[in-house]
């Protein structure tokens, strides 16, 4: 496994990192699934300590993921290694009482929701404080800055930052750098969405950012193994997302992707799509989802890097044609 620094921090981590959300099993927000599915604990603790013994040391997760059970689990595969492994967490997204989606960015929350995570991770401090996807209202509004400075003051966090908009991440991104607060941004990052490629990812190289690269399978969709009759569980959120007619339009450009890279094989197909996301320069880690000891351990292979002519036919294809599979996820919301 090779390492990288992340950011200014000081931090090494691994360059491939543990993606916690599809761990944690079929939470729901009324009827709109916000998990992965059905999980086995036993599997995804299996998951856990195969990835920890094959070198990766960067773990990412967040309170809204199974609603606390992500959490709960990292916690419980690495009580007592606080010193061996980076923690990312994330918040900001709750359930009310309508069991809706609620987005809460208020000082109050953010501190007691910071001591739920510590106890649920058994930990004494979170390496990585995410704001989960906070929009340009809430940092204007400034009670978010404060309860991170605060937590770090208090010795609760060590760093913080953001998970970055899908589809607009340029002007949360813009502000943390201009305003020079955090230490690193989360943005989705692979060959299908590549939207943070020429703006967020060059200025919070430049400006001494970490980056976190999530999705870079983007929901499965770069791992080679979906055909067009693929189907998800209605506690799946993918069974929105990835509809049959986006499904198909999806796969038939990715076949041209990967006639157009000579790439034939499943185990070709993924390595190219994490190949990609860590040739770009300043991503400090990758977060591929990891939800059994297999997809652990087949993560945790040498990344090869990619030559140039390659970077170049999958950056030539996005205005074109990867982009249509972006337009469609954002008319999928």
């Amino acid at each position: 496994m090779n390492f990288r620094e992340f950011g200014k921090t000081g931090l090494k981590v691994s360059e491939v990192g543990f993606g916690g959300w599809t761990i944690g099993g079929p939470a729901m927000a009324g009827d709109i699934p916000i998990g992965w599915g059905k999980v086995n604990d036993d599997e995804s603790m299996e998951a856990l300590y195969s990835a920890y013994y094959n070198g990766i040391n960067f773990y990412d997760t967040a309170d809204f993921y199974g609603l606390g059970h992500s959490e709960e689990l990292i916690g419980k595969a690495f009580k007592g290694k606080s010193d061996r492994v980076v923690i990312a967490t994330k918040v900001g997204h709750r359930i009310d009482s309508e069991q809706k989606i609620y987005l809460d960015y208020s000082k109050d929350y953010i501190i007691s929701a910071c001591e739920e995570s510590l106890r649920r991770l058994q930990r004494d401090y979170i390496d990585i404080y995410q704001l989960h996807s906070a929009r340009m209202p809430h940092l204007k509004q400034g009670d978010c800055i404060e309860a991170m400075e605060q937590l770090k003051q208090e010795g609760k966090i060590r760093y913080w930052g953001i998970s970055l908009n899908t589809f607009l991440p340029e002007e949360e991104a813009d502000f943390f750098i201009t305003n020079k607060i955090g230490h690193s941004f989360q943005v989705v990052l692979n060959i299908i969405n590549q939207i943070s490629l020429d703006k967020v990812i060059p200025a919070a190289r430049e400006n001494g950012y970490g980056i976190i690269a999530r999705m870079p399978y983007q929901f499965g969709l770069l791992s080679g193994r979906f055909s067009p009759s693929q189907t998800f569980e209605k506690d799946d959120h993918r069974s929105f997302r990835l509809k049959p007619d986006v499904l198909k339009m999806a796969l038939s450009i990715l076949d041209e992707t990967w006639k157009r890279t000579g790439v034939n094989t499943i185990e070709e197909k993924a390595k190219l799509a994490i190949s990609f996301v860590l040739s770009v320069q300043g991503v400090s880690v990758a977060i591929p989802g990891i939800r059994t000891r297999a997809q652990a351990e087949k993560n945790s292979d040498p990344v090869l890097p990619l030559d140039e002519k390659t970077i170049e036919i999958i950056r030539g294809m996005y205005p074109g044609q990867l982009s249509k599979i972006v337009e469609e996820f954002r008319k999928n919301l």
